[in-house]
């Protein structure tokens, strides 16, 4: 009958650290790869602890299963995936949770980092994942592969009825912002954004949300002030500079920028060329932090906040 000390010996702990783990003490710590080591070699020794390290041993075990689940993530955004205002803090709410659940995270990817589906095959057979999270729409081909080889697929902010998903209603979150200026006397309200997967910017919900309260409102939307920047912050700055050269009466007085990030670079845009009159506005259906005023440029009272950043 093998005994603690044999334990301590496999492992290469001391007999009091192997009687903690088993007995289920916490007075001192003791990091969780000990203890898993330790639960190993009780198995591999065979050795029979008493009922109430059973006991014990059938918690640790669990702590140790779930210790160690390594968990994927992949973010839609091309780039900046730890600094981008919007992304960055469901990177760190995922992050904490797991460590919480005592879970590993395994790597976090862009779709840029994801050149290809074997790139990605390789990845998911190394990692060995036991789940994955994905963060907004990815292509259609790698979505479908990562379906196939990881057995549990969590979705944020996609469309698939068949996997848990966390989302929120885009078309009300933009409806809103928009309101938000209509209540401000504005009735020239541009557009910034882009399209989504399906690369029709009439499909995409922010810009649905932005027609229907103008729809609703009486209004109809100008296509000279909507701007398709396909999510490129240069793109912004550039198109809404080339909207601020247009006449005055041609110019909307207010903007709904789908993120933070075409506001931001459209801001710059009106500011660097001081046209903004003290009535011109910009919303974003974001919860970054709001932006400061500058020259002539005023930035709404609030910038809308919906229940998940857009």
């Amino acid at each position: 009958m093998p005994k603690l000390k044999d334990i301590a010996e496999h492992v290469g702990v001391s007999i009091s650290t192997v009687s903690r783990v088993i007995n289920n003490d916490t007075s001192r710590h003791i990091n969780q790869e000990t203890k898993t080591k330790i639960w190993k070699a009780v198995k591999e020794l065979g050795y029979e602890p008493s009922d109430t390290a059973r006991k014990a041993a059938g918690k640790q075990a669990g702590k140790a299963a779930k210790a160690n689940r390594q968990i994927g993530c992949i973010v839609s955004v091309t780039q900046n995936k730890y600094n981008h205002p919007y992304f960055s803090p469901i990177l760190a709410g995922i992050e904490k949770k797991l460590t919480e659940k005592e879970c590993s995270l395994a790597y976090v990817l862009s779709l840029e980092e994801i050149q290809s589906e074997a790139a990605l095959g390789k990845l998911v057979r190394e990692t060995k994942l036991d789940g994955i999270i994905i963060v907004e729409g990815i292509p259609a081909d790698l979505y479908g592969y990562i379906k196939k080889v990881v057995p549990s697929v969590v979705g944020i902010d996609i469309s698939d009825p068949t996997v848990p998903v966390i989302t929120y209603d885009r078309v009300q979150a933009a409806k809103s912002a928009v309101q938000h200026l209509l209540d401000r006397g504005h009735r020239n309200i541009g557009f910034i954004g882009g399209a989504g997967l399906t690369g029709e910017l009439e499909r995409e919900k922010r810009y649905r949300g932005y027609k229907y309260a103008l729809e609703e409102a009486g209004l109809d939307v100008n296509p000279h002030w909507v701007i398709n920047a396909q999510w490129d912050v240069n793109e912004s700055y550039r198109r809404m500079a080339e909207l601020m050269k247009a006449e005055r009466n041609d110019q909307p007085t207010a903007v709904f920028a789908a993120s933070d990030m075409m506001a931001i670079s459209a801001m710059r845009a009106v500011m660097e060329r001081g046209c903004a009159s003290p009535k011109t506005s910009l919303s974003s259906a974001s919860t970054i932090s709001r932006c400061p005023s500058s020259h002539r440029l005023r930035s709404p009272p609030c910038i809308f906040r919906s229940s998940k950043s857009a």
